[in-house]
This record gives C-alpha cells, structure tokens and sequence, in this order.
C-alpha cells in the first residue's frame, strides 16, 4: 500500500508511568514528509497536542508541555509518547501526517489510538533486612526496609506489636533504622504501604 500509516486502536497506560500511541508509516519516493500533527478529542471539542513542521516541534496544550513527543528514532516514526501519565489524559488520539508530493500537491492520512489510563493498587509489601539480618547482637546497628509496587505515590508505614493486641505507630518512612540495638528492641514489626 502506498503511504498507509499502522498503529494500535487501543493502548493502556498506567497512572503516572509513560505510555506509547504509535503511528508509524513506509517512506516513499518522491513524497516528503510535511507535518505531522497528533490532536485528542476529549468531550466532543478536538485539540491539537503537539505538531511537528519544517520548523520544528511544537506543544500547543499547557498540560502536556514536558510530556509530550513524537518520537524521533526511526524514519517513517511518528509515534506520541506522553510521560507522567494523568487520568484526564484517557481519550482518542489522531495523528494525521501530511506529505508532499513530487507535483508539489499534499496528501494526507490518519489513524486513532483510544487511550485508556488505570490506577494500579500497591502490592502486598515485601521487607528486606539489612545486614546482619534479623538476628542482630546487642549494641549493633540495622535496618528494615518496606517495598511495594503500584502507582505513585506509595506511603509507608512502621508499627510494632505491643502486648494487648495494639500498634504503636514508629514511622512514616520505608526504612526503620536502629543504632545500638537493646535487648529491648526484639519483637514484632509490621509495615503497611498505601497507595490512592
């Protein structure tokens, strides 16, 4: 096929990551690439995101300045990247390119990509000791650390077990960190994480 462009009807990002919308086409003799524009439509108004022309690239939205680009790796490449995903960055995106013929006449494509933008719940927290471990001598120093993974960003929480069944709250960091341990230090410590 002459001058088709190929992408995906569908691609999933995750909040706050980075996501991929491709377009991509085969270059032909004898047509140049002019501009290439990638617009969304979001509650029924279109608007253009970014445009690239013989001067350059240009971001016209606010909300994606910084975010926003077409890729530039390979000819023929015209794939939008957005980085730092938001929520309200869901909706249908069209990259249309525009060449020029060797008669100087213009043709034009365009295909649309639905963008979907989820939340991922935190993980089930994993703890890493540090060394010496979970045994440690009197007067040593260590460490626990919480880990989860999801969407950012992740709170950490530290509690220890006291006799009666409650918690006492001994951080808000992902590392619990002691120097000269006592005796009085062995026990039982739970960390929770949370996310949105």
């Amino acid at each position: 096929a002459l001058l088709d462009l190929t992408g995906l009807g569908e691609v999933k990002g995750v909040w706050k990551d980075a996501a991929t919308l491709p377009c991509a086409y085969s270059p032909v003799q004898d047509f140049v690439q002019h501009t290439v524009a990638w617009t969304m439509v979001h509650d029924q108004s279109s608007s253009t995101v970014v445009r690239r022309d013989g001067s350059g690239d240009h971001v016209f939205l606010a909300k994606y300045r910084d975010r926003a680009s077409i890729l530039k790796d390979a000819p023929g490449n015209v794939s939008l990247r957005i980085t730092d995903l938001e929520i309200s960055d869901r909706g249908a995106y069209t990259c249309q390119v525009t060449w020029r013929a060797s008669n100087n006449s213009l043709v034009a494509k365009e295909i649309t990509t639905r963008l979907e933008v989820d939340k991922v719940a935190v993980t089930k927290p994993i703890i890493r000791a540090a060394e010496p471990g979970l045994a440690v001598p009197a007067g040593a120093n260590t460490s626990l650390t919480c880990v989860a993974s999801g969407s950012p960003p992740i709170s950490y929480r530290w509690f220890r077990r006291v006799p009666g069944g409650k918690a006492l709250l001994l951080s808000s960091q992902a590392e619990l960190a002691w120097d000269n341990l006592q005796p009085s230090d062995a026990g039982k410590y739970y960390c929770e994480a949370e996310n949105r």
